[in-house]
């Protein structure tokens, strides 16, 4: 039988293969309006003047505040189980990758 029928809480959640992949991001900007918290997920690759943001989300400023505790929350058990992560020092910007420039 369906759970779903049962619970009508239950909320049945897609995952498209595409989506699934995932997009690698190294750079979040956040902005915010009075009405809305906007984040844009940024890729910034080594010697390369011009990056593209990969993903755009848009929250309400009560969903920004939950996923804040939601990802804090997940910070403090990754920490409990793999061990305390080493924050650098935050990155002039633009960063520089100290990687030799690309020559073709």
């Amino acid at each position: 039988m369906d759970d779903s029928k049962n619970n009508p809480n239950q909320i049945n959640i897609e995952l498209p293969e595409e989506i699934a992949e995932g997009t690698y991001s190294n750079l979040a900007i956040i902005s915010h309006s009075h009405s809305e918290f906007v984040v844009d997920f940024v890729r910034l690759v080594p010697n390369v003047p011009k990056a593209k943001v990969k993903a755009r989300i848009i929250l309400t400023p009560d969903h920004a505040k939950r996923l804040m505790r939601a990802l804090a929350d997940n910070v403090k058990r990754y920490e409990a189980q793999f061990g305390a992560i080493d924050e650098q020092e935050q990155p002039a910007f633009p960063l520089n990758f100290s990687t030799p420039k690309a020559q073709a």
